[in-house]
C-alpha cells in the first residue's frame, strides 16, 4: 500500500536572472500573472491535488513570500469597512490554516539537489512532492494531482515530464523509458542536455516530482555536478538503482514563467481562461496586433 503524499517542496531560492530586472526586488515567484502572484497558482494546484502542508526554500530578501501567505489586518479591515467583500474573499483564499507552510533558508545557492535536501526534517520519512513554481501547468485536473493520481497506481517515484519542442530536446533533462505504452511509463534512466541526435526520447522532465524520502540520505552525500552544483537529476539517478521511477506524460499546458516570454504567455492564457477578462484580454490583444 502506498502511503498518502501529503507534503510538497517548493524551492523559491533562485535569484530569476532571466526576468531581470523586475525580480531586483521583488521574488521572481511573486511576479504577477494576471491579478495573482505565480506562486498562487502553484499553491492552490498544491492544495486541489491534497497537499496538507507546503514547504518553501527560500533565500534573503524574499521575506515578500512569507508576507504574502500572511494575514494582513489592516488591508483586510479597510476592506471590510468600505464593503469591498469579493475582494477581500480573494485576498483571503490564499491564506493557510497556522501551521500548514514552513519557510526554510537554503542560505547558499548550492543547487535544485541542495534547496530539497534543506527540507529533510520537515519532511520526515514520508514521500513528497516537488514543484518548481517557475512552472505554471494549466490542466485539468491540474498537473500535481494528475501526478498524485499516477502514484496511487504504481508507488514508487513519479516525475511528470512532456514533449520537448522539435528539435530542442537536447536542451533539457531527458527521460529515457522501457517502452512507450499511454501516458504512464517505467523509466530507466535520465540525460541531462543530451548531444542531438543522441536522446533517449522526446520527453522533458517539466517541473512536478513525487519522490521517496531515501532521496535526502543520497543528496547528504552527493557530489557536486553540473554547474558546480548538487543536481537533483543526479540524485534521482541514483535512487532509480533500487527503486522505481515512472514518467507521467501530463495531460495540460506549461509555461516557464522564469522567463520574460513565458511570462507574458502565461499571462496572456490566463487572462483568456478567465470568463469575466477573456472579452476584454482578446479585444486588447487584437487592438495591439
Amino acid at each position: 500500500m502506498t502511503r498518502r503524499v501529503r507534503k510538497a517542496v517548493l524551492p523559491v531560492a533562485g535569484l530569476g536572472t532571466r526576468v531581470l530586472p523586475g525580480a531586483k526586488t521583488t521574488p521572481k515567484n511573486m511576479l504577477n500573472v494576471v491579478d495573482r502572484p505565480i506562486l498562487s497558482y502553484v499553491v492552490e494546484e498544491a492544495r486541489t491535488a491534497g497537499i496538507e502542508h507546503i514547504v518553501f526554500i527560500v533565500g534573503r530578501g524574499q521575506g515578500a513570500i512569507e508576507d504574502y501567505f500572511d494575514a494582513s489586518p489592516e488591508i483586510e479591515q479597510a476592506l471590510a469597512a468600505k464593503g469591498k467583500a469579493d475582494i477581500l474573499n480573494e485576498m483571503r483564499r490564499d491564506l493557510p490554516e497556522p501551521g500548514q507552510m514552513s519557510f526554510i533558508r537554503q542560505m547558499a545557492p548550492l543547487g535544485l539537489g541542495h534547496a530539497i535536501w534543506c527540507a529533510r526534517d520537515v519532511i520526515g520519512d514520508e514521500p513528497f512532492a516537488i514543484m518548481l513554481p517557475d512552472m505554471l501547468m494549466m490542466a485539468e485536473p491540474p498537473a500535481l494531482a494528475q501526478a498524485v493520481a499516477a502514484y496511487e497506481r504504481v508507488g514508487g517515484n513519479i516525475v511528470v515530464v512532456e514533449p520537448a519542442p522539435e528539435g530542442e530536446a537536447h536542451k533539457y533533462g531527458i527521460v529515457a523509458l522501457d517502452g512507450r505504452d499511454g501516458p504512464l511509463n517505467r523509466m530507466v534512466g535520465m540525460v541531462e542536455k543530451p548531444a542531438p541526435g543522441t536522446e533517449p526520447s522526446n520527453l522533458f522532465i517539466s517541473g512536478r516530482y513525487i519522490l521517496q524520502p531515501e532521496i535526502f540520505a543520497i543528496l547528504e552525500t552527493q557530489e557536486r555536478g553540473a554547474g558546480g552544483e548538487i543536481q537533483l537529476t543526479d540524485g534521482m539517478a541514483h535512487l532509480m538503482k533500487t527503486q522505481s521511477f515512472h514518467a507521467l506524460e501530463y495531460a495540460g499546458t506549461t509555461y516557464d514563467c522564469g522567463d520574460k516570454l513565458g511570462l507574458l504567455r502565461a499571462n496572456v492564457a490566463y487572462a483568456l481562461a478567465r470568463p469575466e477578462l477573456a472579452d476584454g484580454a482578446r479585444a486588447a490583444i487584437r487592438a495591439l496586433l
